[in-house]
């Protein structure tokens, strides 16, 4: 036992012990995962995506003879990412494997900056407690081995929420300008975190009472980042535009046969608009208007139906989805710790410091993050985003319990 004890406190003293033994273990489970159940290829459209960049010089996953539709649909880091270990590695059958390697690596990278911002609230035992829940948290551990943007996306995402926080406490004008490029970055990874930028820079001004021009050098510094991709869309379309894609994200959510996660074959009559649309430079655009026109018009004509879809995609996404036709999405693994902590979470809802800004920063942010997905399909990988706030609430909840059997004690 005193060998333990020693132990214990050997690694408690040290940060970059914990920082270390929490790497490896996140490097070992998420290996493990890959070696039996990852990827070995790349698919559908990040292999279209990739195929056309490294042979063709066009980011593009639409050809028309020699006409080649700039994409607008996916967003352009992942498809990057994976574009830059095909010039190392080479377009070949072992590429996603590299891909996930990677992914691997930066996966066990988030787990040290998931303890660093629950370190904020916590104390240290509580801390590593909650950073190895992380690293060996089944789905978080699972996404590193899929080729998706999500492990590139919560990287960045909760590296942007460890810069945001450190700003509350120390107002450097160095991290906002850094959440600035991180934000830039972040938009070209996932279309829905512009939502979640503007509520940061609100809260900072409203509810911290950030000075305005600073809030504005940081985005300024966002749309710098940006820029690149604006102008290749701005030449290519003669529009400002970042994203396209959402009127058939819309139409795929809501639709007579959707359910939690969405449904994606037209009707034949929606075929036939869509085979009618011109072919040339705008036709992602305006394909795009006609599965937005056609949500519109099943959402106006049967509204009761859609907003009861919108609940059950909510209580599906914060808990577990009861009709979902993933493949091992009922894996005890799987449905077990997801329930536990969206339990215990709520608790933590209950009980946190009301009064501290940022707790109420990250629970605001988690609740946009739930409205904007359970608006859209659902799949099971989306859950991931919201699993930190919830894996933190949970800790809040387990802190005071603590509390009170000491206490007593």
């Amino acid at each position: 036992m005193n060998l333990l004890t020693v132990l214990r406190n050997s690694l408690f003293k040290s940060q970059k012990k914990i920082f270390l033994s929490l790497f490896v273990i996140s490097l070992v489970s998420r290996c493990l995962i890959a070696y039996f159940y990852g990827d070995r290829f790349l698919e559908n459209e990040w292999a279209i995506l990739v195929k056309n960049l490294y042979n063709f010089n066009s980011f593009s996953l639409l050809r028309f003879d020699d006409l080649f539709v700039p994409n607008l649909w996916m967003p352009p880091i992942y498809g990057y990412f994976v574009y830059v270990h095909a010039l190392v590695f080479g377009l070949n059958d072992t590429l996603a494997s590299y891909v996930i390697c990677t992914q691997i690596i930066i996966s066990s990278i988030t787990s040290i900056i998931f303890y660093k911002i629950i370190s904020t609230f916590f104390s240290r035992h509580l801390s590593y407690i909650g950073g190895i829940i992380f690293s060996l948290f089944p789905l978080i551990a699972f996404s590193s081995s899929q080729i998706s943007s999500v492990t590139i996306y919560l990287f960045l995402f909760l590296a942007f929420i460890y810069l945001t926080l450190n700003f509350m406490s120390q107002k450097s004008y160095k991290i906002i300008i850094l959440m600035g490029f991180l934000a830039g970055i972040l938009i070209l990874t996932r279309r829905d975190f512009m939502l979640i930028y503007i509520f940061t820079l609100f809260y900072l001004i409203v509810f911290l009472k950030i000075d305005f021009k600073i809030i504005i050098s940081s985005l300024v510094v966002t749309i710098i980042t940006i820029s690149p991709y604006l102008i290749r869309n701005y030449i290519s379309f003669d529009r400002l535009i970042v994203h396209s894609g959402l009127g058939y994200n819309l139409w795929k959510a809501y639709n007579p046969k959707a359910k939690v996660e969405g449904y994606y074959i037209e009707t034949e009559e929606l075929k036939v608009r869509i085979e009618g649309v011109k072919k040339d430079i705008n036709y992602r655009i305006n394909e795009d208007k006609i599965y937005l026109d056609q949500a519109k018009s099943y959402i106006t004509s049967d509204p009761k139906k859609y907003r009861k879809l919108f609940f059950e995609r909510l209580f599906s996404f914060y808990f577990l989805d009861n009709d979902s036709s993933q493949k091992n999405y009922y894996n005890l693994f799987h449905i077990f710790p997801n329930l536990l902590f969206a339990i215990l979470s709520l608790l933590g809802i209950l009980i946190y410091n009301k009064k501290d800004s940022k707790y109420n920063y990250l629970i605001i942010v988690m609740f946009i993050l739930l409205i904007v997905y359970s608006s859209f399909a659902l799949l099971p990988r989306y859950k991931i985003y919201i699993l930190p706030f919830q894996i933190l609430l949970s800790l809040s909840f387990i802190e005071k319990l603590l509390t009170k059997f000491i206490k007593k004690d």
